[in-house]
């Protein structure tokens, strides 16, 4: 009996089970928790795969390294997905121009079955966010008015209200958003490019994405309903725009009206 007591007194047993309860929870999570559409796999052919591999072996393997695990100058590619291969060339950030504290947008050097093949490749390599659907981005599924409101909760503060944009610390800046498809809208959000935070499905559902999606494009078809626009920069410029011309303007008049009394 004094053994048996010796052996359920053990200062291990704790530790074992902790483990197992960390062990089992990880197990129930990764069996009932909602599957995200953002890591659905790509469906692509080994040729697709091959010919992808060989663009990248020709163009990006001397950044990111002959097996995409990355360099001291460019970041592992592996779990990646699909979806940022297709934002980062499709919009000509990437094969990268320079290196700096930002990439830049360039014209695109790839034409869509390329990046495509890229995309194959990469996504080859380890499961990460696909290439959205036309029915995960179509606009028309999405509520402009709600878009506005998740926007200016989550993306105003870098991209302004009206995308257009703004500047970051050390030399970074969030881009316009004013030519952005809806395709690549949707894979920055999923794949937090740069700067940019990941909004998965845990923190922007499906439909919240469409609704961004929507009311971007809404203000790409539209133009201001206030006017000029002045950059869409905010108050700070349109303040600025008064004092200049607004006061500026009446101290030209006064001095001209005084000036034809004399």
């Amino acid at each position: 009996m004094k053994a048996l007591a010796a052996r359920r007194q053990d200062r291990r047993a704790p530790i074992v089970l902790l483990l197992l309860a960390l062990l089992l929870t990880g197990g129930l999570y990764a069996v009932l928790a909602p599957t995200s559409a953002d890591a659905t796999p790509v469906k692509a052919s080994t040729n697709d795969i091959a010919a992808g591999e060989k663009l990248f072996q020709a163009n990006c393997a001397s950044c990111h390294g002959p097996s995409a695990s990355g360099t001291e100058s460019a970041p592992s590619l592996i779990g990646v997905g699909a979806a940022a291969v297709d934002f980062q060339v499709g919009t000509g950030r990437m094969p990268a121009q320079m290196s700096g504290p930002q990439v830049q947008v360039k014209p695109v050097q790839f034409d869509q079955d390329q990046i495509n093949q890229l995309a194959a490749f990469v996504a080859s390599l380890g499961a990460g966010p696909a290439i959205p659907t036309a029915e995960q981005v179509d606009p028309s599924l999405g509520d402009p008015a709600t878009g506005m409101s998740i926007f200016r909760t989550n993306c105003a503060m870098c991209h302004n209200v009206a995308g257009a944009g703004g500047a970051l610390t050390e030399g970074k800046y969030a881009p316009a958003l004013d030519k952005t498809s809806a395709l690549h809208m949707y894979a920055a959000m999923v794949t937090g490019p740069q700067n940019m935070p990941v909004f998965s499905d845990l923190n922007l559902n499906l439909e919240q994405k469409r609704d961004i999606i929507s009311y971007l494009l809404y203000l790409q078809q539209h133009e201001s309903a206030g006017g000029f626009a002045l950059g869409s920069l905010g108050p700070v410029a349109e303040g600025l725009f008064i004092w200049i011309f607004g006061i500026g303007s009446l101290i030209g008049v006064t001095v001209w009206i005084t000036a034809k009394s004399n």
